[in-house]
């Protein structure tokens, strides 16, 4: 678990779902600054919070720990099947 690269993947998906420092912060009950904090590498999300962290990036916790997209294939393949039907 690398705190820069955590950080960064806090601040692609924050962004990608078009939300800011403060929102995410609203969100999870800590400051903006604690966020910002975060994203930078200066600090790390308590433990008690990874879980609501992912969940409001709309992310696993694996990739919020290692910063690559996770795909789920037998969703796609759902997806797919579902479009033929």
């Amino acid at each position: 678990m690398n705190q820069y690269v955590t950080g960064s993947v806090i601040k692609k998906y924050r962004e990608k779902k078009k939300m800011t420092q403060q929102e995410l912060a609203d969100i999870l009950f800590v400051s903006s600054k604690t966020i910002s904090k975060w994203e930078t590498g200066n600090g790390f999300p308590d433990v008690s919070l990874l879980e609501d962290l992912a969940k409001a990036l709309g992310i696993s916790m694996m990739e919020l720990f290692n910063g690559n997209v996770i795909e789920n294939k037998n969703k796609q393949r759902e997806h797919i099947n579902n479009k033929r039907l």
